[in-house]
């Protein structure tokens, strides 16, 4: 089959379009158009429903295209090991977390990566859907939960949990809570149940609110949570993981706190020797040995 066509009917299906396409690859619509109809005819079927307002997929055109997709995916990941060398490390890395553990965690580290690759360029990603690893919509990972798709490659990085934190300026003049009831008398600074976060979190949120809490503030991501925190609002719901980088927070009812949410790293199979890929992954496990030795320490003291 000749990949010529085949390029050109990849274009036209990611674009929907034979002008857009023909866009893309510097080409008239009339030649985009002649190389479609000569695939079709090579292989004696209709790929597209013709629209007024654009190009549909035939079922048979849908196949085709998974086909490409598969192609262009070993592609782009063949190309990137070609560019990357054992001695240089550098492009374009595309790295999802969600918002706390991005912003919170790993965003602050970085500087020790770019201080080993200064070219290496980071794109971070960070929101709570889950990016598609296997289309491209990122190189690697970081999920509060281990992957469901059989063809990425995966490895748990540590276990984290929800517990209560204040300040001591806060506890200095609102008291240190002795019990789950009288955590009824105290701000508390949360996210809402309803908003996305990881499912343990959610669940101690309505334990906590179950004891009629008078007055609250509510933040959609964990980062703000801590700045209402450090600025002496209240008590909040918070990661452990943060104890390591803000050592000031004191820990609130220590015997509350969520089951455990499990952190993992992952990527596609066909990034396993890219080397951008690599270091970052080495990066992140040296990070976390760092992390859990710091908070030996923290237990210890």
């Amino acid at each position: 089959m000749d990949w010529d066509k085949l390029r050109i009917f990849h274009a036209v299906a990611d674009a929907g379009s034979l002008t857009h396409a023909g866009d893309t690859l510097h080409l008239s619509q009339s030649a985009v158009s002649r190389q479609i109809r000569a695939l079709e005819e090579s292989l004696g079927t209709t790929l597209f429903h013709r629209h007024a307002r654009g190009l549909i997929l035939t079922e048979q055109g849908e196949l085709l295209f998974e086909a490409t997709m598969s192609m262009t995916r070993k592609l782009d990941g063949a190309a990137a090991r070609i560019r990357d060398s054992e001695e240089h490390v550098f492009g374009e890395l595309k790295v999802t977390a969600t918002v706390g553990f991005g912003t919170l965690w790993l965003a602050p580290r970085l500087v020790k990566l770019y201080e080993k690759y200064p070219d290496l360029k980071i794109d971070l990603i960070l929101e709570e859907r889950v990016l598609d690893l296997p289309m491209r919509e990122a190189d690697v990972a970081i999920r509060m939960k281990e992957p469901s798709q059989s063809d990425l490659i995966r490895r748990r990085l540590l276990n984290i949990r929800m517990r209560l934190y204040a300040s001591p300026e806060y506890l200095e003049k609102a008291g240190m809570p002795q019990s789950l009831t009288e955590l009824a008398s105290h701000r508390l600074i949360c996210q809402k149940t309803d908003q996305p976060q990881v499912a343990a979190g959610a669940r101690l949120v309505q334990e906590l609110l179950a004891q009629n809490i008078s007055t609250m503030l509510t933040v959609n991501n964990y980062f703000g949570v801590l700045q209402g925190v450090l600025a002496n609002i209240g008590i909040g719901v918070l990661p452990d993981y943060l104890t390591a980088d803000h050592g000031r927070l004191i820990r609130v009812l220590p015997e509350i706190e969520s089951g455990e949410v499990p952190v993992f790293i992952a990527y596609p199979e066909e990034l396993r020797q890219t080397r951008r890929v690599a270091v970052f992954r080495e990066f992140v496990l040296e990070e976390i040995q760092a992390y859990r030795r710091a908070q030996s320490e923290i237990r210890g003291s």
